[in-house]
Order: structure tokens, then C-alpha cells, then sequence
């Protein structure tokens, strides 16, 4: 198993909101991810679009699993997105995670959400850094 799906998996025991969101890790690999997410009723808003806090969510959670597939500890230190289109009930979102600048303790990870049909609904910029300690750390607690 490569070090980042084993970061993933180590990740993923204690990820309960990716789970109650009803995430799926598609991919993973170094400084990547790729995961998708259906578009419940319960996340839509008065517009009958997806509400931004889920698009969100999940961007940051694709960063999250490119950010740490080193298995070092990383957080993120800032980040921002763009919402560029609408999505609906029914969708299939898909966030691909791509880190395009790591240096010491920083790092930059740019997140992409699509529709199935490869809409762009929105365009997320991750900042991260590399805290003490290792994501394999809580792996014999379980």
C-alpha cells in the first residue's frame, strides 16, 4: 500500500463529517485526491442549489486527504473558493485535489468541484502547514 492510501485510510477511520456528507474517496496518490459527493435535499438552500457551506466541505476534504498523503501532519492555514456555477439534487459533485506547491512547512493545494457532466461549479485554493506529529499516529488506537 503506498504511503498515501495509507494516509487515506488512516484518515478516513475518524472523518465522520466526510462520512455523514456521504463522501467517497475515489483516488488518492502524492500531493493528489479525487472525491465525489451526491447532492441530498438536505443540502440545498431556499434557491433549490446546493448550499456553498457542502461545496465547501467537500473541496476542503479533497485538500485535506492531498495535503497529508505525505503522512505527515498538515492543517490548513487558509483557504478560498470561487462558486462558479449552480448544482442541483440528484448531482454527483467530484473535487480533484492537486497540491502545486510544497516548501518546509507550506504548501498550496488548488481543488477543482465538477458536475458529472464536467461542469465547474467552483475552484478552491488551499494553504496548508505541516504540524508535529504523523497521520498514522492514531492508527493502533482503532
Amino acid at each position: 500500500m503506498s504511503v498515501a492510501a495509507r494516509a487515506a485510510a488512516a484518515m478516513w477511520l475518524d472523518d465522520h463529517a466526510a462520512h455523514a456528507l456521504g463522501v467517497t474517496i475515489e483516488e488518492t496518490g502524492d500531493g493528489v485526491s479525487k472525491l465525489t459527493m451526491p447532492v441530498r435535499d438536505d443540502m440545498t438552500n431556499g434557491h433549490h442549489v446546493i448550499h456553498g457551506g457542502f461545496v465547501f466541505a467537500l473541496a476542503d476534504t479533497a485538500f485535506a486527504y492531498a495535503c497529508n498523503s505525505s503522512g505527515q501532519r498538515t492543517v490548513a492555514s487558509q483557504c478560498s473558493i470561487s462558486f462558479l456555477a449552480p448544482a442541483h439534487r440528484g448531482d454527483v459533485l467530484t473535487a480533484q485535489a492537486r497540491e502545486i506547491f510544497r516548501e518546509g512547512r507550506q504548501g498550496v493545494t488548488d481543488v477543482r468541484v465538477t458536475k458529472a457532466d464536467g461542469t465547474v461549479i467552483a475552484m478552491f485554493r488551499g494553504n496548508s502547514r505541516t504540524i508535529k506529529g504523523s497521520v498514522f499516529d492514531n492508527e493502533d488506537k482503532h
